[in-house]
């Protein structure tokens, strides 16, 4: 049996999720909440690094963040699609890590995965929960599973936000799992060829986007992410 998660984020390419909510997950890594990663695909269509030096560098990326399992699904680069055969493998997965929360890509974003992504997951998260659609791994039948919560990221858009989360105590440890990866980001001294994300101007976006979220709640830097559905706390002080 698998390990069950608290949260599990969901990213089309590897390094999404450290752009996207690594802060969140390793806030609540270091609350004790078991969190994951689930890739989408191996960024094989990007334009510096590897396949291979990717991997490694998830690698050290989960190491940061305290993940308690990385997985990869293998997707196509930019071919995958939101049909039968990929809800099933994404039911699988979902069935299999029994996530209470699933955070995945922005619903409408520059690059076409996200958006496309981010339609996959959230049909996957509801098809998961039906009884009749049966799944099996190792020839064993999964039990039905729906998270209680899917939130999206924000990504490239701006996105007005439906909560934002404190991520200051975190804000160093994102970064430092967003620079594990190496050949994607700025390094003044690669020979790869220039990338929209490989720029110095791209990195320190991050530090303003990061401000701008956390300028929302009165805190120094904080993540921000939509919804689908109203979000409702138990009380009113919960909003403080």
């Amino acid at each position: 049996m698998s390990v069950k998660l608290d949260i599990l984020a969901i990213g089309v390419h590897p390094d999404d999720v450290e752009l996207g909510c690594g802060g969140v997950l390793a806030l609540e890594a270091a609350k004790g909440s078991k969190t994951g990663v689930l890739d989408l695909t191996e960024g094989e269509l990007g334009t510096r690094g590897t396949v291979e030096t990717r991997r490694v560098e998830a690698a050290k990326a989960a190491e940061i963040l305290g993940l308690s399992v990385r997985e990869n699904l293998g997707f196509a680069d930019g071919f995958f699609r939101n049909d039968e055969e990929h809800q099933r493998k994404l039911i699988r997965a979902l069935r299999k890590y029994r996530p209470d929360i699933v955070i995945t890509n922005a619903p409408d974003d520059r690059h076409p995965d996200h958006g496309r992504a981010s339609e996959l997951t959230y049909d996957a998260c509801f098809l998961a929960g039906l009884r009749k659609i049966e799944t099996e791994v190792d020839e064993i039948q999964q039990e039905v599973w729906r998270p209680n919560l899917l939130l999206h990221y924000l990504q490239d858009r701006y996105l007005r936000p439906d909560v934002v989360i404190d991520i200051t105590e975190f804000m160093d440890k994102k970064m430092a799992a967003v620079e594990a990866y190496s050949t994607q980001f700025f390094d003044p001294d690669s020979t790869e060829p220039a990338t929209y994300i490989s720029s110095k101007g791209f990195y320190d976006s991050l530090y303003g986007r990061a401000q701008e979220m956390g300028r929302n709640c009165q805190v120094q830097y904080a993540e921000g992410f939509v919804c689908r559905r109203i979000l409702g706390v138990k009380q009113i002080t919960d909003l403080i």
